[in-house]
């Protein structure tokens, strides 16, 4: 498994003046170092794991977000959902893994999975601002893996862009 640490600080639980300096910069937060840590024992009982980039992991309103490679989501999703399953043991938070990439679309897809989105905006408001626009159907609000709020939280915090979430009613 890949991670922001090193094996050191991994196999030790001691973070090396390096790790420990990037800690302390904020180029990686405590709960990056408890997932990574976890992550890596579960790679004994789960050799799949060793293939996974683990990025970073963000915490909003009791979702934890894992973000991965591309590859490394359906090896975290695989063995029927036990490795989730364990994080949220560990952790006490529903997991969603999502995928560390550029591409925003992607991501917000695999944020508000099962959920379909119908089409994605950008608003431009006063003040040289923007929000993203997400529309939903009305039929996939019972479907959203969260709250609409922790949704949007996560989104900030992971890429930094507000979103405004809207439900629109299917034409017949």
């Amino acid at each position: 498994m890949k991670t922001p640490l090193c094996n050191f600080c991994l196999k030790s639980g001691v973070l090396c003046p390096s790790c420990e300096g990037r800690l302390k910069r904020g180029e990686i937060s405590e709960l990056d170092v408890r997932i990574a840590r976890f992550l890596f024992k579960l790679e004994n009982k789960y050799p799949s794991l060793s293939d996974v980039q683990f990025y970073r992991a963000v915490e909003a309103d009791g979702v934890l977000a894992i973000l991965v490679n591309r590859s490394g989501i359906p090896k975290m999703l695989s063995y029927s959902g036990k490795i989730v399953h364990e994080i949220y043991g560990e952790t006490g938070k529903r997991v969603r893994v999502l995928e560390h990439s550029g591409d925003f679309r992607k991501f917000l897809e695999d944020l508000f999975t099962p959920a379909t989105i119908i089409t994605i905006n950008k608003i431009w408001l006063p003040g040289d601002s923007t929000e993203t626009r997400v529309i939903l159907s009305e039929r996939d609000m019972r479907r959203l893996p969260a709250d609409v709020g922790t949704l949007k939280e996560l989104s900030k915090k992971i890429h930094g862009i507000t979103i405004r979430v809207e439900f629109e009613r299917e034409k017949r």
